[in-house]
C-alpha cells in the first residue's frame, strides 16, 4: 500500500497569520499520526513564513512514523537536516520567493551539485528523494545523482485531471516505468486531492509514498482531520 505522508506547512501558515502557537504544529503532527497518517512532511523555507527552524527541532522527537523534510539544499538546510536526521530528505529546486514548489530538478544540468549533496545525506544514513517533472528522459540522470527515490511533481496531472485524466497521467506512468527500470523508488506530491488521488495511485507502478498538504488540510476544515485522513487512506487502498 502507498504510504500517506501529510504535509503540515498549511498548519504553520495559519498559526503564523495570527502569531502565537495556535493551531499547534506539533499537536497536528501527533493527531495526524494517531488518525492513521504514515508520515509527516515539512518544507521549511529560509524566510520561515510557515515552518520555522524551531518547528523542525520540536517535531523530530514527536514523529514516530516517517519524518520527511523537503527543501532547496542550501548550506543551512543541509546542516539542519544532517543534525535532525529525518528518515527522508526530499530535495526541491524552489526559489526563496516561490509561493510553493513549481518545478522539478534538471538533473543533467545539476548533476555534480546533486551528487555532492546527496552523498552527504547518504553518509548520514538519510534516504534521499529528488523532485522531478514527469519526464522519462530525466530519470537516468536522477539515478546518477545517487538518489534513492524520485518524487513526481504532480501539478500538471492535477490541473489536467478533469479535462482528460488518461492523457494527464500518461507522462507520469512513463516516468514511473523508467524509474523502475533504474531501481528508483517513486514518491509523488503537489495538488493531489480526494478527487484525483485514487486514479493516480491505481495507475502509477511502484508508488511508495504520496505527500499531501494543501488539499488535505483544506478538506479537513469541512470533514474534520480524522475523517479526512481516513478518506485519503481509502483512496490509496488496493482492495
Amino acid at each position: 500500500m502507498t504510504k500517506l505522508s501529510v504535509n503540515i506547512n498549511k498548519i504553520a501558515t495559519i498559526r503564523n497569520a495570527r502569531g502565537g502557537e495556535l493551531p499547534s504544529v506539533t499537536e497536528a503532527a501527533i493527531k495526524l499520526q494517531e488518525f492513521g497518517a504514515q508520515g509527516i512532511t515539512i518544507h521549511p523555507r529560509p524566510d520561515e513564513r510557515h515552518i520555522t527552524r524551531k518547528d523542525v527541532y520540536n517535531l523530530k522527537p514527536l514523529v514516530y512514523t516517517e519524518f520527511n523534510i523537503e527543501g532547496n539544499p542550501h548550506r543551512p538546510f543541509i546542516d539542519m537536516v544532517l543534525e535532525v536526521k529525518p528518515e527522508q530528505v526530499t530535495l526541491v529546486p524552489d526559489g526563496e520567493d516561490a509561493i510553493t514548489s513549481n518545478a522539478g530538478w534538471d538533473c543533467e544540468k545539476n548533476l555534480g551539485f546533486l551528487k555532492n549533496v546527496i552523498s552527504e545525506f547518504k553518509d548520514a544514513g538519510i534516504r534521499t528523494s529528488i523532485f522531478l517533472d514527469p519526464n522519462p528522459e530525466m530519470v537516468k540522470f536522477a539515478k546518477e545523482t545517487g538518489a534513492d527515490r524520485i518524487e513526481l511533481y504532480t501539478e500538471a496531472y492535477a490541473t489536467n485531471y478533469s479535462k482528460n485524466k488518461e492523457e494527464a497521467i500518461k507522462p507520469y506512468i512513463e516516468t514511473a516505468l523508467e524509474a523502475q527500470k533504474y531501481g528508483l523508488g517513486i514518491n509523488a506530491g503537489h495538488d493531489l486531492s480526494l478527487e484525483n488521488l485514487k486514479y493516480f495511485a491505481d495507475n502509477i507502478p511502484n508508488l511508495l509514498e504520496v505527500s499531501i498538504g494543501h488539499a488535505l488540510i483544506s478538506e479537513a476544515l469541512y470533514m474534520g482531520m480524522e475523517n479526512t485522513v481516513q478518506a485519503y487512506l481509502k483512496r490509496l487502498a488496493k482492495w
